[in-house]
């Protein structure tokens, strides 16, 4: 196709969106994946101080790392 980079592998054509599509999808999954760790390592004042409980902060960092709450 006209205009469309490819990556060619073993006789198959990938084109070059999927594979930028999938390294942005594992970067932002490690992205979640480490915010709800450092939520997690808050104390209880600096968790007051940002409005949130430490019951949400369970409910938070037991969800997937896939679960993205904002769908990027």
């Amino acid at each position: 196709m006209k205009g469309q980079k490819l990556y060619v592998s073993d006789q198959k054509a990938v084109p070059m969106h999927l594979i930028s599509d999938l390294l942005h999808k594992f970067s932002r999954w490690y992205e979640l994946h480490r915010e709800r760790e450092l939520l997690a390592s808050l104390s209880d004042e600096a968790l007051k101080d940002i409005g949130v409980s430490r019951a949400d902060v369970e409910h938070e960092s037991v969800r997937p790392f896939w679960d993205d709450p904002m769908h990027k």
